[in-house]
């Protein structure tokens, strides 16, 4: 095989991993707390041909080598947890992490995930759920009766009763924090997994050791920019297309080779 039409190959395999990685994004730009990513590359190995440095006669040395590059590949997604905007709902469970964080979710099978997504709704136990029923953890149960509920900046949930003129706590939010939330293993549903490279969850109150503020009645936006989308999408429609040419370019010298002998 010719080695431009090998080079050329991983080019739109990388292409095609970055449009892929937008496309996620783009589809994502109103799904609450989502974060975006950005595909990460690099070069291959090199053929040294020649080495640079190396003895061109007794006495001199080769200025610079020959080395050809045998194409790109992806390495990794890096999700982007930067700050975006966040909307008013006045919705009294709709909460807002204003910071760093993430919401500690109870799974089905016992474990932990960690969420930014803060559209919490009651179930039939008065339980505080996600919209797809699981619980916020720790616990906590909003009673019956309740006229209203408030949540403060640190966390702490209180409801009024009939008949009492002083609102009554509940509970406690607290939330998680990780040294690498870069690392934490994205589950779907906007969900996150705890892995070894986002080290252990950091839990503390809310406005505490920089931790993220609970805004009650708001919700946090997703941070794509769709019009930074999509002026990568051209530019990686541009880069597939070159390296397109590329593959016929090569194809064509071939061709004419093949011919000619």
């Amino acid at each position: 095989m010719h080695s431009a039409l090998w080079v050329s190959k991983t080019g739109l395999s990388a292409q095609d991993t970055q449009l892929r990685t937008i496309s996620n994004n783009l589809a994502n730009v109103s799904t609450v707390g989502f974060k975006k990513e950005r595909a990460i590359f690099q070069d291959l190995l090199y053929q040294q041909v020649r080495q640079p440095g190396a003895q061109s006669s007794l006495n001199t040395q080769l200025p610079s080598g020959l080395q050809l590059g045998t194409g790109v590949r992806t390495v990794a997604t890096q999700k982007m947890h930067t700050a975006s905007s966040l909307q008013v709902t006045e919705q009294p469970l709709d909460m807002a992490l204003d910071g760093r964080g993430f919401f500690q979710i109870q799974m089905p099978d016992g474990t932990l995930s960690y969420s930014r997504n803060g559209q919490f709704q009651v179930n039939a136990e008065g339980q505080i759920v996600t919209a797809t029923g699981f619980l916020l953890e720790p616990e906590i149960q909003v009673p019956e009766n309740a006229q209203s509920v408030s949540i403060s900046r640190d966390g702490i949930v209180a409801v009024r009763l009939p008949g009492e003129a002083q609102e009554e706590e509940i509970g406690q939010i607290t939330i998680a924090d990780f040294v690498n939330p870069t690392g934490l293993q994205s589950i779907g549903g906007n969900f996150f997994k705890e892995t070894a490279a986002s080290g252990a969850p950091i839990v503390g109150v809310p406005g505490d050791d920089g931790l993220a503020t609970t805004e009650q009645g708001m919700l946090e936006n997703s941070n794509v920019n769709a019009v930074e989308e999509l002026v990568n999408m051209i530019s990686t429609q541009r880069a597939y297309e070159m390296n397109s040419k590329v593959v016929s370019a090569a194809d064509g010298m071939l061709r004419n080779l093949t011919q000619t002998l």
